[in-house]
């Protein structure tokens, strides 16, 4: 995409649009990711492309580390700004959907905005799971079927139990994989075994409530939150691409929303359960009022976390127009849970 001007890149997405306006592809949702902002300038254009065009504007920007292991807070402080800027010109700051900060993050996420790709990898093709369903319903037949009486043997079990099924379900699918032509234009380059979250599908928060977690947040989480980690990593015979990690995306959840009304969970928490899982702060939703500073702070701790942990580590914010801590939010966007806005410290 032609990013020189604003009017540039509004032909460009404009041109992708009409193309898939002409698609036969009424009852499907489309989603497009344009790739990675990588200068102020291309931040400077995020905000008003994803106002004029939504789903087919997901974007990311990647922040690196210097020698001395510090991060590119010039890089941090555009993207904030941006984040605070779709805030303020997208109704109810819904466009931050499409819009994330990666730290550490390799190219071939399968889920957006994170998603990006390298030239040099060729045209090349991943596949991301959604898989709550699947995790509840096995917890739920060991639990009813199994007999354990030490917590040792219990989360055993649970491994066991969780990881047999995924690798059971990535393996077919592997299989079939396998059986298609893509000719010679496209490679398949792996799975993302993550259970991406949707309000469609069981809750993240139900499987720590199989797991004996008494509520997500409650103590236990972080032992739980290690133990489903190390699940989606142990899948074997594939290639492991993206975050192939434990998700947490507190609007995209219904149970994580809803936990958010009994304050389960505030924002440090969310950052502990990241150093033992997967994706970061991921859609939170914060005071519309929220500095540029403290939005800023909170990449850098997250950022920080990322390097010195060596894993794929993510912040999309959600400032609320508005709304102060402890507010509820009004989302009317499908891919959104209603919740509680979360202070920042």
């Amino acid at each position: 995409m032609n990013t020189d001007s604003l009017e540039t890149a509004r032909a460009d997405l404009s041109y992708l649009s009409n193309i898939i306006l002409n698609l036969d592809a009424s009852d499907m949702r489309i989603r497009f990711a344009i790739g990675e902002a990588r200068t102020a300038h291309e931040i400077s254009l995020i905000p008003d492309l994803i106002k004029e065009f939504g789903d087919l504007c997901n974007v990311c920007v990647n922040v690196d580390i210097d020698d001395n292991e510090i991060l590119d807070n010039e890089l941090i402080i555009n993207s904030a700004k941006a984040v605070r800027r779709i805030s303020e010109i997208t109704p109810r700051g819904e466009g931050n959907f499409n819009f994330t900060v990666n730290f550490n993050c390799d190219p071939l996420i399968p889920y957006f905005p994170a998603s990006y790709h390298k030239k040099k990898l060729g045209n090349c093709f991943v596949i991301g799971l959604e898989t709550p369903d699947l995790l509840v319903k096995v917890l739920s037949e060991s639990n009813k079927n199994t007999k354990m009486v030490s917590h040792n043997e219990r989360f055993n079990c649970y491994y066991e139990t969780m990881r047999e099924a995924l690798q059971f379900h990535i393996s077919v699918i592997n299989k079939i994989i396998k059986q298609i032509d893509t000719g010679d234009n496209f490679s398949f380059s792996g799975f993302d075994s993550s259970p991406a979250p949707s309000k469609d599908c069981e809750s993240m928060a139900t499987v720590y409530e199989q797991m004996g977690v008494e509520y997500f947040g409650a103590s236990g989480t972080v032992e739980a939150s290690s133990l489903l980690t190390k699940v989606f990593k142990s899948i074997q015979g594939v290639d492991l691409v993206g975050f192939s990690g434990l998700m947490l995306a507190l609007t995209e959840d219904t149970g994580l929303a809803a936990g958010t009304f009994k304050a389960n969970y505030d924002i440090h928490s969310l950052l502990t359960y990241s150093s033992v899982c997967g994706i970061g702060l991921d859609t939170v939703p914060i005071p519309g009022d929220t500095s540029i500073e403290k939005i800023s702070a909170l990449m850098r701790d997250t950022g920080t976390m990322a390097f010195r942990l060596n894993k794929p580590l993510t912040v999309r914010l959600f400032p609320v127009p508005g709304l102060h801590a402890g507010d509820l939010t009004s989302f009317e966007s499908d891919d959104l849970c209603n919740c509680t806005v979360l202070a920042v410290p």
